[in-house]
Formats: C-alpha cells, sequence, structure tokens
C-alpha cells in the first residue's frame, strides 16, 4: 500500500505538486475565513432562569419562588446540578446538565418543566424568565458611559433606549445589560394628610390612575367615501396634564390627582445598583455575545455600531470601551502563540541547514511545513472547530515533529544519492529509483512512529468535563498535523527529492555537513567506550531515573497554571443591610487606591445588579474591572500589592481574580475562587458562625488567600403585621391591608408613559417623607369600608427584626461557601492541609456536612483518567511495536525510552514550576510517543543490517548507530527547540496552558535523545549475546 503511494507519486509528480500548490491555496483563504476565539467553547450546558419578585423578603423568595422551581426542574432527563440563590425580591436557578447536553434540548426540558410552575407562583411575582444562551466567556466587552453637564438620569435613558437596542441589533449579540445611573419614571406621590382633607381613598386613587395613560380604540367612521379611525388620545407625557386627572367630586367640586399627590418624574426608587468609571458615576453596558459567535469580529462590529452612535449624541457624553474588551486577550494570545510558532520554525530551519549543510535539503524539509499547518486549519475550519489558543498551542507543539518524517525521508535519500553517485557510471541506478528504493526504505518507521505518536495523544480523549474541552481542541489539532506531514512525507518529499536533489547527480559527489561529521567521528569514540563499560552507564542511568522519579513525587499539583489575562476582577462585599450609598462609598475608595498602582490604566466598578441579571449581586457587593500592563514588576508582585494596599479597606471581605479565570471557577464550583468548602445544612445563622470556625481554623495554612466566609447572615427588616382582631372591628379586609402596604411602601406601576420613543413607568406610592421611618409608616392613613381613615399604628404592628440577606441553595439544600484561592503554592498542598485541620479541629452538628469543590476536584478526576488512560496507551504502543518487529524483547528495548524520556521531564518542572498541573501531565504523554521514534529507528536498522550484509553484532551497532545519528538527532532537536518559544514565555498570554507541556517535551526529548544514543545500543548487544554466535557460525560456514 505505502509502496504504491510512494510509485504513484514519483509517476505523476506534476499531479502531486499542482495538488500541493492548490492545498496551500485552499488553506490561505481559509484561514481567513476561520473564527479566532480564546478558547474552546468550554460551557456546561447551563439554564438559569430568574424571577423579579418585588419587595419579597429573601426567605419569602426562597419558600414561594426558588423551591417550587428547583423542585420542578430536579428531577428533570440529564440534570447534573440545581444551584439557586435567593435574594430580596429576586431569585436565579442555575439549571446545570450533563456536558455533552445539547443546549437547545436542556432549554426545551426546562421551559417544559417550568409551565407546570407558573400557576403555583404568587400573583406579585413575575414570570420566571429563561436566560438569554451565552457562555462563560461570553461576556466581550463592556462599554462604559460617562458626562460632564448630562444628568444620570438622561444618561441611563440613553443607554436604554439608544444604545442598548442598536447593540441588541447587532449579529451575534445575546445581552446586554445595562447598570448604574438613574432610570426614569413617572410618579405619582401620595399625602395621607391631603387625602384625608379631601376625603379621597387609595381605591379611588387607583381606580382612577389604572390605565389613566393608554389611548382608546373608538373603532371607524366612513364620511365622504373615506374611512376614518377614531382614537381617544389620553396619552401624554406632561405632569401637569396628569395632575390634572380627576379622582372624584365632592358637592360639585372636581378633586384632581394634583390636590392628593405630587405628579413628577423622578429616578426610580429602589435603586437596584450603581456604577462608575474611574471613580467618576458612570453606566456600564455589558455586552456578552451568542455561543459560537467569533469575538474578535463582533467586537470589531460593535465598534463600529458605537462609533456611529456617537455622532448623534451629547457632546460631553464619553464613550469608553477599554474597560473590558475579551478581544484585546484573545489578539495577544493568539499573537504570543503565533510568534511561538514562527520563532520555532525558525530553530527547525537552523537545525537542518546545521546538519544538512544543503539549501535544497533543508527547503525539501520545511516544505512540509506550511502543507500541514494549512492543511491542519482547513480541517479544523470544516469540522467547525475555532482556531483559538489551544488548537494553535497543539500546532506550535507539533511544530519540530512536523518536519521529522520529511527529514527522515530527505536524509536517507540524500544517503542513497551520494552513494549512488559513488558507484561507477555503468552501475548507477535512475535517480527515481534511487529515491523510490531510498524512501520504501524507511516508508515503515514513518508510519509505525506518526501511529504510536497518536496513540500517546489518545489518553486526552478520555478527558470529560471542563479539562476535556479545552485540551480535546489541543489533541486534535496535533493529530491532524501529524497526520498531515506524514502523508506529505510519503507523497510530496519523494517527489520534491527527486526534482532538487536527482539534478546534482552530474556533479561530484557532495559532502557530508561538517556538524555531521564532526559529531560520528566524536560519537564512534563516545560509544566505543560506552559498550565497553555497560555497567557504570548503566547504573548511573539507574540512578538518574530514581532521582528523577523521587523529585516527581514532591512536585506540587494544580489544574490548571495561572492565566494571565491583563485585567483583574475584584469582588469587595461588605455587610448585609448595608445602604447602596455606604456600598458605594467603600468602592470609591477601592477605586482610588487601584488607580495609584501605577500598572492599572482604568477601572470600572459595578455595585449591586442589573434588572433580570443572572450575576444577582447584593447592594453590599461591588465588582471592579481592572485592566493592566507590567512594566517593571511581575504579575505576582503586582497582585501582592494590590492585596497589601487594599487590606486597608476595612469591613469587607476582598477577592482577587481574572475575568476568565473567575468565570471558570464559578462554573466548576458555583463560587468566584479556586478552593470552595460548601457547608450544607439548615439554619443559616449556624452554618455562618460554623463558617467562621472553618476560617479561623484554615485562616494560617501555608500558602492560602482572599480566604471569605459568604456573607449569608441576617439584615434589618421592617415587618408590618396586622392585628386581626382590630382589622375585624374596622372591617378591613386582609386583600385591602396588602394593597395598602404594598401601594404606599414600595409602589404600583399603573400605566406607562410614551416619550419619545422611549416607554416609562408611571408609580403610585406613598411620598417619600411619609415613609421615610417608623414613626411616619406608623402615622400613615389606613381606609375603613364606610370611609374612615384610621392611622396603619392602629390595625398593624411595625416593628424590626432581623432577616437574611441571600440563601444560596444547591441540590435543594441550603449552603454557605468559604472560598479561597491558592498563592505562592500549588493548589492539592493548600487543600490537603485545609482537609486535615478541617476534619481534626471542626466537629459539625447532626445534619450538617461539607463537601469540597472547585479546580482541585477536577484536576484530581483528570488526573486519574489519564493514569489509567496513559497505562492502556503505553500497551498499545507496545502491541503496535511488537507488530511491526515481531519480538516482545526488542520492542521492550524501544520502550526503555519512556523513563529516559521521563528523568528529562521532570528536572525541567523541579527547575521551572516546581507543579504538576494537567498540561504537564500531557506533556508526559506526549512526549513518550514522540520519545519512542529515536529507538524505533536504531533496532530497525541494526535488524537491516543484520539481515541484509550479515555483519557481526558489534559491526551491526557501531555502524547502524552511525548511519542513524543524523535523522536521530536532527528530529529530536527540531521536536525539542521549537518548543523553547513556548517553553520560555510561559508567562505570556496563550502561553500559559502549552508553556509546561513544552518545557516536559523539551526536557524529555533532550534527556532521552541523549541517553538513548548509549543505552540501546548496550542493552541490544548485551540481549542479543546469546544469538552472535548463531549469527557468527552461519557467517564462517558461508
Amino acid at each position: 500500500m505505502l509502496n504504491k503511494i510512494i510509485r504513484f507519486s514519483l509517476q505523476n509528480r506534476l499531479l502531486i505538486l499542482v495538488a500541493a500548490v492548490l492545498l496551500v491555496v485552499g488553506g490561505i483563504y481559509t484561514t481567513t475565513r476561520t473564527e479566532v476565539d480564546v478558547f474552546p467553547d468550554l460551557n456546561a450546558p447551563t439554564v438559569v432562569v430568574m424571577t423579579e419578585a418585588n419587595g419579597m423578603a429573601a426567605e419569602e423568595v426562597e419558600q414561594l419562588v426558588t423551591f417550587p422551581i428547583e423542585t420542578a426542574v430536579n428531577g428533570a432527563t440529564h440534570v447534573r446540578r440545581v444551584r439557586s440563590s435567593s435574594a430580596t425580591g429576586f431569585s436565579v436557578v442555575w439549571v446545570e446538565f450533563d456536558w455533552d447536553t445539547d443546549i437547545y434540548l436542556a432549554r426545551q426540558i426546562v421551559s417544559e418543566k417550568l409551565a407546570a410552575v407558573n400557576a403555583t407562583l404568587p400573583d406579585n411575582v413575575g414570570q420566571p424568565t429563561l436566560g438569554p444562551q451565552s457562555s462563560i466567556l461570553g461576556e466581550v466587552l463592556i462599554v462604559g458611559l460617562t458626562a460632564d453637564s448630562t444628568s444620570m438620569t438622561d444618561l441611563r435613558t440613553l443607554a436604554d433606549w439608544t444604545v442598548r437596542p442598536r447593540l441588541l441589533s447587532t449579529g451575534g449579540v445575546s445581552q446586554v445589560s445595562v447598570l448604574g445611573g438613574d432610570v426614569k419614571e413617572y410618579q405619582i406621590l401620595l399625602h395621607p394628610g391631603r387625602m384625608s382633607h379631601y376625603g379621597v381613598t387609595l381605591g379611588e386613587v387607583l381606580a382612577a390612575t389604572n390605565q389613566m395613560n393608554r389611548n382608546t380604540n373608538g373603532g371607524v367612521i366612513y364620511e365622504y367615501g373615506n374611512e376614518y379611525i377614531v382614537r381617544g388620545v389620553v396619552s401624554t407625557d406632561d405632569v401637569r396634564e396628569m395632575a390634572n386627572t380627576v379622582v372624584k367630586t365632592v358637592n360639585g367640586d372636581a378633586v384632581t390627582l394634583g390636590d392628593v399627590a405630587d405628579v413628577k418624574t423622578g429616578p426610580q426608587v429602589p435603586k437596584l445598583g450603581t456604577a462608575s468609571e474611574k471613580g467618576k458615576p458612570a453606566v456600564l453596558l455589558t455586552v456578552t455575545k451568542q455561543p459560537g459567535t467569533g469575538t474578535i469580529d463582533l467586537t470589531e462590529r460593535l465598534e463600529s455600531v458605537l462609533k456611529d452612535l456617537k455622532k448623534n449624541m451629547p457632546a460631553d457624553v464619553h464613550v469608553s470601551t477599554d474597560i473590558f474588551r475579551q478581544s484585546r486577550f484573545i489578539e495577544s494570545s493568539i499573537n504570543n502563540v503565533k510568534q511561538s510558532l514562527y520563532e520555532g520554525a525558525i530553530f527547525v530551519v537552523l537545525v537542518l541547514f546545521l546538519f544538512l549543510a544543503n539549501v535544497r535539503t533543508t527547503v525539501i524539509s520545511l516544505v512540509t511545513l506550511p502543507v500541514s499547518l494549512l492543511m491542519s486549519l482547513m480541517v479544523l475550519h470544516y469540522f467547525n472547530m475555532s482556531v483559538n489558543t489551544m488548537s494553535l498551542g497543539g500546532l506550535a507543539i507539533a511544530i519540530g515533529s512536523l518536519v521529522d518524517d520529511a527529514i527522515v525521508d530527505v536524509e536517507n535519500v540524500w544517503k542513497h544519492l551520494r552513494e549512488n553517485k559513488a558507484l561507477p557510471d555503468d552501475q548507477r541506478l535512475p535517480v527515481l529509483k534511487v529515491v523510490f528504493n531510498a524512501s520504501r526504505e524507511v516508508r515503515m518507521p514513518i508510519l509505525n512512529s506518526t501511529v504510536i505518536i497518536i496513540v500517546s495523544f489518545i489518553p486526552l480523549f478520555y478527558l470529560s468535563g471542563m479539562e476535556g474541552r479545552m485540551l480535546i481542541p489541543l489533541g486534535v489539532a496535533f493529530i491532524v498535523a501529524l497526520l498531515a506531514s506524514t502523508i506529505v512525507a510519503l507523497t510530496l518529499t519523494p517527489v520534491l527529492c527527486s526534482y532538487l536533489l536527482g539534478g546534482s547527480a552530474q556533479g561530484g559527489i557532495p559532502k557530508e555537513a561538517f556538524v555531521t561529521v564532526w559529531l560520528k567521528k566524536h560519537y564512534e569514540r563516545w560509544l566505543t567506550w560506552a559498550l565497553g563499560h555497560k555497567r557504570p552507564v548503566v547504573v548511573s542511568t539507574v540512578v538518574l531515573f530514581l532521582v528523577a522519579l523521587g523529585l516527581f513525587f514532591t512536585l506540587g499539583h494544580s489544574f490548571l497554571p495561572k492565566f494571565n489575562e491583563g485585567s483583574l476582577t475584584i469582588n469587595i462585599s461588605s455587610l448585609p443591610g448595608i445602604s447602596l450609598e455606604e456600598s458605594n462609598r467603600i468602592g470609591e475608595r477601592a477605586e482610588k487606591i487601584l488607580m495609584s498602582i501605577p500598572e492599572i490604566k482604568t477601572v470600572a466598578r459595578k455595585t449591586g445588579r442589573a434588572e433580570l441579571d443572572e450575576h444577582a449581586l447584593g447592594v453590599n457587593v461591588s465588582e471592579i474591572e481592572a485592566p493592566f500592563e507590567l512594566k517593571d514588576r511581575s504579575h505576582e508582585e503586582m497582585l501582592n500589592d494590590v492585596r497589601k494596599k487594599l487590606s486597608v479597606i476595612t469591613g469587607a471581605n476582598i477577592e482577587i481574580g481574572q475575568p476568565i479565570s473567575h468565570r471558570i471557577d464559578a462554573m466548576l464550583s458555583g463560587t468566584q475562587a479556586s478552593i470552595a468548602i460548601k457547608l450544607f445544612g439548615d439554619d443559616l445563622n449556624k452554618m455562618f458562625e460554623i463558617g467562621n470556625q472553618i476560617k479561623d481554623a484554615i485562616s494560617t495554612v501555608d500558602g492560602i488567600a482572599d480566604l471569605n466566609v459568604e456573607q449569608q447572615i441576617e439584615r434589618p427588616e421592617l415587618e408590618i403585621k396586622p392585628k386581626r382582631d382590630m382589622l375585624k372591628l374596622y372591617g378591613i379586609s386582609i386583600a385591602d391591608f396588602n394593597t395598602f402596604v404594598r401601594v404606599n411602601m414600595a409602589g404600583e406601576t399603573v400605566s406607562q408613559v410614551y416619550d419619545k420613543g422611549s416607554s416609562f413607568d408611571l408609580v403610585v406610592r406613598a411620598a417619600e417623607h411619609d415613609r421615610c421611618d417608623m414613626e411616619r409608616i406608623r402615622d400613615l392613613m389606613i381606609d375603613t369600608p364606610d370611609g374612615r381613615k384610621v392611622p396603619l399604628a392602629n390595625v398593624a404592628e411595625v416593628k424590626s427584626a432581623m432577616g437574611p440577606n441571600t440563601i444560596n441553595r444547591e441540590n435543594v439544600k441550603r449552603k454557605i461557601v468559604i472560598s479561597a484561592n491558592a498563592s505562592g503554592r500549588d493548589l492539592r498542598s493548600v487543600v490537603n492541609d485545609i482537609q486535615k485541620r478541617i476534619n481534626t479541629e471542626i466537629t459539625l452538628p447532626e445534619g450538617y456536612h461539607v463537601e469540597y469543590g472547585g479546580q482541585f476536584e477536577s484536576e484530581q478526576s483528570a488526573s486519574r483518567v489519564l493514569l489509567l488512560a496513559s497505562l492502556l496507551s503505553i500497551v498499545v504502543i507496545f502491541l503496535l511495536l511488537y507488530m511491526q518487529f515481531r519480538n516482545a524483547l526488542e520492542s521492550g528495548v524501544i520502550l526503555l525510552n519512556l523513563p529516559l524520556a521521563l528523568i528529562g521531564g521532570v528536572f525541567a518542572l523541579v527547575f521551572t514550576t516546581g507543579e504538576v498541573s494537567i498540561p504537564a501531565i500531557i506533556g508526559f504523554i506526549s512526549l513518550f510517543g514522540i520519545a519512542t521514534r529515536n529507538g524505533m529507528l536504531l533496532i530497525n536498522r541494526y535488524n537491516t543490517l543484520r539481515e541484509e550484509e550479515h555483519l557481526p553484532l558489534r559491526e551491526c551497532i557501531m555502524r547502524g548507530s552511525l548511519d542513524r545519528l543524523n535523522p536521530i538527532l536532527m528530529t529530536a532537536l527540531c521536536s525539542a527547540l521549537a518548543l523553547i518559544p513556548l517553553a520560555l514565555r510561559g508567562s505570556l498570554p496563550g502561553n500559559e496552558i502549552q508553556s509546561p507541556m513544552a518545557k516536559v517535551i523539551l526536557g524529555g526529548l533532550l534527556t532521552s535523545t541523549f541517553l538513548n544514543a548509549f543505552i540501546i545500543p548496550i542493552v541490544y548487544e548485551w540481549m542479543n549475546r546469546k544469538n552472535i554466535i548463531k549469527t557468527d557460525n552461519q557467517n564462517q560456514q558461508q
């Protein structure tokens, strides 16, 4: 089969060349159209159900809204976990499905379950709404609007009714949430004294105002052959006209709304959140993209939309898009990985030229690179896989291996052509024949080594969950590129050899490269010495391996290396129950501190939440985005400085993360930190108390940072409890009592006001000074059925109390989270210490239990899967070797490269990061496949020489080792040196995940290549000692 492919290629040389050119052109065209993103789609299929429950306390929201929704979705097909958060007036339920569930099916399942729940929810609760479908990396842009003279109300109206609809209409945008400024509303503020004076009841006001601003339809009339539509135009945006609405007539005199209430426009209360940019009040718009949309392309389109909008905005309004731009991280990541690709290619060129000392052979080997890479990108494009840092990282790691097959082929053809030219003219073979024979000789090692490397990458495909989503594209890109390079080596390389190398047959015999001659001379001397001193060489190698093995078990463990996203996300949570103004003040202080740090260019803060926003933060929580550019200090030093400076803020918990990292943490554990200790129980106060005990117990663990207990403590409440006997005495029904409390305190939206294409709520509520403290509330006048008015204090008890702020649940059980990050130490060790402390120092009451979640959980399961799968892949590699050599011992000798490779890989980690992450483990696995190639080439050559030329064993080993020295060193050095840029630039955005892999493969290849050159000849000679006599006797008899 392979012979036929090589023969066909050499017989149809022009066809192969044209096909290669077409592939390159097609590849370049496809690459320009392929979507580029930061990571593959990491999203666990999650459906978010949000329900506004105006004015309800957290406990009511939990019992009446969250619990029914949770119960309905809990038993649904493919549901993996249900989390919820019940805050004042708002419920969010996150329904997480199995990783392989189709998101549209998941949304369909939840919609069906919600249809049954709707009927059971209270009347004053909004409709449960499904959050827009988006991914955890969906937030692509935060747009900041600030103004010098425009009021915050006008700025918010501009954001809500001009900017937001325009951004939403951009293809690929899933959601735009607006926070900050003052939401405009038309208000009818009732005065109990004036209502009492005119004898107007609350029911009369509500009857007069209900739909008071809605036009009526009067049908049609026909006159003079025309049809006229009749409209009753009642709608107005003039507050004076609204104030003239008649409520009732007393003795023939009309009592208007203006007589009993102030009718005006004002900011909506209660205010859910505020925003600021660089310490100045602002309106922030967070743009979320739909899954499968290209971030860079979308950001460019959004920028042009904003530029267009800016033309029609007031001159003093400033629009900024530099607060958070995911495309900036993507571009820097992709550029860094591309740069590593290019620099790796330069190393490959240098190695080839040094060893071959011939421009033509170098060019032939290098042609494999662009053709293989472009073929890979085409395959990724047609399988709908985006180009991201992971798939590009796979190509960057493969870049050295891509030329390996071509090198082996070119080097062999070059050698055969030299030998052919050394023959007398009458014995020389035609160039095509020489090329065919030389290519045929190495076809099996080429194919087998590719298959073995592919098998070594298969464990990647056993990973599930987020780590699988993240790392499988890397494996796919690597394997596709490697297969492409093998196809090129079997087709295009022989054709190019016949054209470029065959033509020089008329000249003299080309010389070997100086580097090759020098290496062979010294290697021959070293190998002779090693074969004469077998025991010391083998013993020292075994000792080295044991040392490496010992060091491996001392290394720390982490899930993924720390990212460098070029931006910080800082969460500041103060005590629940704090007012928005006070929370805002703390946030402003933090902003000022952050602006004093030289690396930070701008800061933007969100305090509280936007309407129907799944990132439901209470008014006591601020989230600050702070993009930075590193100058003189490292990332770690700057982070420590930020932590130190922010620690002066008292009465607040501070968590420091990065935009993408903290969203990944939130998806894994539901907490925006890499370690989540979840305490489950029933009594919130008891849980908070135990949570603080846990915090105190683990606060002294080495390497723990940002340690926080969730602020699920009680907050002040005002309870208005009816005296039922008094209600009965006055004849007031519970429904009337509820309406009175709801309208006077929370306000009731009775109609809409349309103003220049925008719509605003028209709200009836008691005037602010009549409901600003407990005494004033007690003095509010409630109507009786016989037309009298009595103070609220007569029929109800108004007192202050305490109630929960937020109630978080997971799988229908209340929970509180103690969260932390690891700093300056590996994650697994920190978690092990935390678990030890909690087990020894904390005694949990009955009905309470602790669970651990976060990155380390994923790291443990991924490590287990990789260990089992890699053992399986080693067995498969052994079987493949056995198929080629038909000898178990020889296959075993080749597998000696695995421990030899382990030595370098472990030392590379010890001297750099000092911890084993999932990418590093994958580096070891892929290294095993790449390292076996060298052993295969050697054993294959020894066997060929013994079978075809019947040489004595020692001579076979010497000659075979020298013959294969060049291709072995070239392939190993190309694979290893091409990884140097990735290994050295591990801290740059985009390189973080590939860097540990590159370090392991680089270190392992260097040791396995060096030791392989001596250990395999020694072991081969030892094992064949018994056969030497037979072979020599046979030679003598012949």
